[in-house]
C-alpha cells in the first residue's frame, strides 16, 4: 500500500517504533534548510518524532492496516513456522530486517516464528527482545485497526499463537 500524503490526526505506523498519530505537519528550519515534517506522537512510547515529508516513504511511514488486512495477519500467525537459520546471530539479523521493513505481515511472521521457537528452545536475550517488540507492534496496530483496546488485541494474538 503506497502512501503519498498523511493528514493531521491520521494513525500511522513508524517501523520499529510502532503506532502513532500525526499530531501536526509543520515547516522547520534545520541546517539552514526549510523542510516540511510530519510530527508523529508514538502511542506506546509517548515519544514524538519528526519525519521529513519527503522521506516518509523511504523510512517506511505508512497508514495502519484496515480491518480486512487483520485477517491476513491472523492467517500468518496461524501458519506453521517457516524454516529458520540455526545460527541465532544470522536468524536475528534476518528477523530484525523483517521488523525494520515496516510490513505488518513480515512482523507477524517474525512474531510467530520466534514464539514457536521459544516453545522448543530458549531464545537469546536479543531474540526475546525482538519477539516482544514484534508482538507489541502487532497488538498495537491490530487494536487500532479493529477498534479494540490493546488488552483485547493481546488476548486475541496470544490465543492464536498458543494453538
Amino acid at each position: 500500500m503506497k502512501n503519498k500524503e498523511f493528514k493531521k490526526d491520521d494513525h500511522v505506523v513508524y517501523p520499529m517504533h510502532g503506532v502513532g498519530v500525526i499530531a501536526d505537519i509543520s515547516t522547520k528550519v534545520v541546517l539552514n534548510k526549510r523542510k516540511k515534517y510530519y510530527v508523529v506522537d508514538l502511542l506506546n512510547t509517548k515519544m514524538r518524532v519528526l519525519v521529513p515529508v519527503d522521506k516518509a516513504e523511504e523510512v517506511g511511514l505508512r497508514h495502519i492496516i484496515d480491518k480486512k488486512e487483520v485477517s491476513k495477519v491472523t492467517k500468518i500467525l496461524q501458519q506453521e513456522c517457516t524454516e529458520q537459520e540455526e545460527d541465532w546471530k544470522v536468524r536475528y539479523q534476518n528477523n530484525l530486517a523483517k521488523v525494520k521493513s515496516g510490513s505488518i505481515l513480515a512482523v507477524a511472521e517474525v512474531c510467530r516464528n520466534l514464539y514457536k521457537r521459544a516453545r522448543d528452545k530458549e531464545l537469546s536475550i536479543m531474540e526475546r527482545k525482538l519477539y516482544e517488540s514484534a508482538y507489541s507492534l502487532i497488538i498495537n496496530e491490530i487494536a487500532l485497526a479493529k477498534g479494540i483496546n490493546v488488552e483485547e488485541a493481546s488476548n486475541l494474538i496470544s490465543d492464536i499463537l498458543s494453538k
